[in-house]
C-alpha cells in the first residue's frame, strides 16, 4: 500500500491551487467575462465549484494533523470511512451549524451533491493503483 503524502499530496496540491485561482482571481475579477463568454459556466464556478474542493483540499490537512497528535497510527491513503466521516461532519457543519444557528453561510443541499462527488473522485484517486515510480521514497 502506498503512504500518503498528507500535505505533499498531488491532488491537495492541485485542489488547494484550483480553489485559490477560483476564489481569488475568476469569481472576483472574470466573473463578468466568465458570464458574458460562458453563461452556462457561471453558476457553477460562482456557486459549487469550490464545493467540489472541499474533500481533496481539505481532507489532507485534517488527516495530517491527526497524524502528527497521534490520533492517526498509519500513513495509508485516506480510507472510504475515513472520508465518508469527514464528509459528514462537514456536511454538518456547512449546512446545518453554519447557516441555522451561526447565521453563517447558505444551507443549499446541492452543496451536499458536490461535496460528495468531489469526496468519491478523491477517495478514488488517493486509491488507484501506482506504479513504484509514483510513489514517494520510503
Amino acid at each position: 500500500m502506498n503512504r500518503f503524502g498528507y500535505l505533499h499530496d498531488r491532488l491537495f496540491g492541485f485542489s488547494l491551487a484550483a480553489y485559490a485561482l477560483n476564489r481569488l482571481v475568476v469569481v472576483p475579477h472574470l466573473g463578468g467575462l466568465v458570464q458574458a463568454r460562458l453563461p452556462w459556466a457561471w453558476p457553477f464556478l460562482h456557486g459549487h465549484f469550490d464545493d467540489l474542493l472541499l474533500i481533496p483540499a481539505a481532507l489532507p490537512v485534517v488527516l495530517w494533523l491527526q497524524k502528527i497528535t497521534g490520533l492517526r497510527p498509519h500513513d495509508r491513503p485516506p480510507s472510504w470511512p475515513e472520508m465518508l466521516a469527514h464528509l459528514a461532519v462537514w456536511s454538518v457543519m456547512a449546512k446545518v451549524v453554519g447557516p441555522f444557528w451561526l447565521h453563517v453561510g447558505v444551507a443549499d443541499p446541492w452543496d451536499l451533491l458536490f461535496f460528495t462527488g468531489g469526496g468519491v473522485a478523491a477517495t478514488l484517486w488517493w486509491h488507484r493503483p501506482t506504479s513504484r515510480a509514483d510513489s514517494p521514497a520510503s
